[in-house]
């Protein structure tokens, strides 16, 4: 569920030897629990793959971290706080396919606009969904504006039954303002990522043919030849469970196959095992093997849900558990059209991640279904009125998701999304359109970017444990390791003062010195900021962040005498640590 049209973090990166060399002879048994610098230093093992992450892994690669051009700095004299690095056991490798996003069919042509792709170029998603959302439930990818197949009615059911427009939409349109199919394929292609892909599901549900369900699975699957190996992630439907979603209530006397009126999860349990096999065999014609995910419900439905949502995971899971590749599901976090304050927003970041994480396990463990792998291929916040979504705090809060995402070890996630509508600032979009309500120029990055751009840049390929000593400090810590060596701190200060922390290692020995970046709201604002300032250079406008941020000098200090770093109010910082 989400609109269409009509952070702040610390970051910290330290160094291990690489664990792609577990077994030489720098191996000494014993010594994994190295407190102080100094001691010995053991490789650990890389863990097997956990099945909630699967094969989103394996395109992992290791990687190497480069010393940036930096400023010299004086680190704080004291800390308050420590926080401690184990990089003794890696708890997985870092899917890399975390970090996506989600176009849209009403964002622009994409590759038209050579601001938009650059930015997205530099943050690199890694993975970018299509068509984007509901729409997909309307969309027919192989035809143009208004060439909508026969079996498809002029007029469809809402979810009170009214008759209405259903608003078709097409791959082959040519408006600037929407995006095309072959667009789509040609943006991924110019800034080096893939897509997932979700095809109609509502299709076989509105369609009027004799057989809508094989008629729908059949566009699917000529989807699939047509794409011919571009795509390995493909999802059936978008939300199907919602009564906001086209299919969600059809009108009976239309269908010819006897679907019942209103969806249930058994039902779409039943079309997903059709759809999949028609799209199986297409990819087998062209040689290039996909994989098709399903949809469940990541929270257990409340008491007033509708029949459809309480039976939804169950029904599913029983019809199609063994089909599916992987389980798809959505979150926004904070409550539906609520004006969340800053804490409320990042205590979401935790508290959700690990309720979706525990409730999709206890539904496969339900329904007797193995672990697969979880895509949260949608997600963002639904706090509205203060201008949450295009604040610095959307940006505290992505970089806290991700975190939350790997020490869970969820295999897949796109946000939603690259670009939506100003409505006053409840604007999902991770860039502005230019509308002038909102003071920003086409294609600007809103602050949420800035704090994604510099998390990747400083995160390893290996999660690692680090624990903040305090429980009380409101600060919370994620580390990671490269391949080269180097250790990744994440430190997001959700404290409305500034913290000084120092940071302990376990089976590490810092080298020369360390690296840091600093992301701190705008003009010292501690609740919702449309700017954020990086190591101190902001944006030139009424919002954004600096537009010199991939040139960028680091903070630089000495590691010789320990490691520490300011956090100031409501800030984030990444820093990195040379090895020894």
């Amino acid at each position: 569920m989400k609109k269409i049209p009509g952070i702040r973090f610390f970051c910290m990166a330290l160094m291990i030897f690489p664990a792609c060399n577990k077994g030489t002879a720098d191996k000494q048994s014993g010594s994994g629990n190295t407190d102080t610098i100094g001691g010995s230093v053991v490789i650990p093992s890389d863990p097997a793959v956990a099945g909630s992450i699967g094969f989103f892994m394996n395109e992992w690669v290791q990687k190497s971290f480069t010393a940036p051009a930096y400023t010299d700095m004086t680190p704080p004299s004291a800390a308050t706080y420590t926080v401690t690095v184990d990089a003794s056991t890696v708890v997985t490798k870092v899917s890399p396919s975390l970090f996506g996003n989600n176009s849209n069919l009403y964002m622009s042509q994409m590759v038209t606009e050579p601001a938009l792709m650059g930015h997205i170029t530099k943050l690199h998603p890694g993975i970018i969904r299509f068509p984007g959302g509901n729409l997909s439930s309307v969309y027919f990818w192989n035809t143009t504006s208004g060439n909508k197949p026969a079996d498809a009615p002029d007029k469809i059911s809402d979810a009170d039954g009214n008759s209405i427009d259903p608003g078709y939409w097409y791959g082959g349109t040519t408006d600037s303002w929407s995006l095309s199919l072959d667009n789509y394929y040609n943006m991924l292609q110019q800034t080096g990522n893939e897509g997932i892909i979700t095809v109609n599901y509502g299709y076989a549900r509105y369609g009027t043919g004799t057989d809508p369900v094989a008629a729908a699975a059949h566009l699917a699957a000529d989807w699939v030849r047509h794409d011919n190996g571009r795509t390995k992630y493909w999802e059936i439907g978008n939300e199907s469970n919602g009564t906001w979603q086209a299919g969600y209530r059809i009108d009976v006397t239309q269908n010819k196959d006897g679907q019942p009126q209103l969806v249930t999860g058994d039902l779409y349990g039943r079309h997903f095992k059709v759809y999949a096999d028609s799209m199986r065999k297409a990819a087998a014609e062209t040689g290039k093997p996909i994989y098709i995910g399903a949809q469940l419900l990541e929270h257990e439905p409340a008491s007033w849900a509708t029949a459809t949502d309480k039976g939804w995971n169950s029904g599913v899971l029983k019809q199609a558990g063994s089909a599916a590749d992987f389980f798809i599901v959505h979150s926004y976090y904070t409550p539906f059209n609520t004006n969340s304050n800053p804490p409320e927003v990042l205590a979401s970041a935790v508290a959700v991640t690990k309720a979706i994480s525990d409730y999709v396990s206890l539904s496969l463990t339900t329904a007797g279904v193995a672990s697969k792998p979880v895509a949260l291929t949608e997600w963002n916040i639904f706090a509205v009125g203060s201008q949450q979504m295009v604040s610095q705090v959307a940006g505290m809060h992505a970089v806290m998701v991700l975190g939350e995402l790997m020490k869970n070890k969820v295999g897949m996630a796109s946000r939603w999304d690259l670009a939506n509508s100003w409505d006053n600032g409840n604007d999902h979009g991770l860039f502005s359109q230019g509308e002038g309500a909102s003071g920003e120029t086409k294609w600007a990055p809103r602050p949420a970017f800035y704090y994604l751009y510099f998390f990747q840049k400083n995160l390893g390929d290996r999660y690692i444990n680090a624990t903040v000593a305090d429980s009380s400090a409101g600060i919370n810590a994620y580390g990671s390791t490269f391949g080269s060596g180097e250790v990744s701190l994440t430190l997001v200060n959700k404290a409305i003062s500034a913290q000084n922390v120092q940071v302990a290692f376990k089976n590490f020995n810092p080298g020369n010195r360390y690296y840091w970046y600093v992301l701190t709201g705008g003009d010292g604002v501690t609740g919702f900021s449309r700017k954020v300032f990086v190591n101190g250079t902001g944006p030139s406008g009424v919002a954004g962040g600096p537009d010199n941020y991939a040139t960028l000098k680091a903070y630089s200090a000495s590691a010789q005498q320990g490691v520490k770093v300011t956090l100031p109010p409501m800030s984030v910082v990444c820093l990195v640590v040379d090895k020894k």
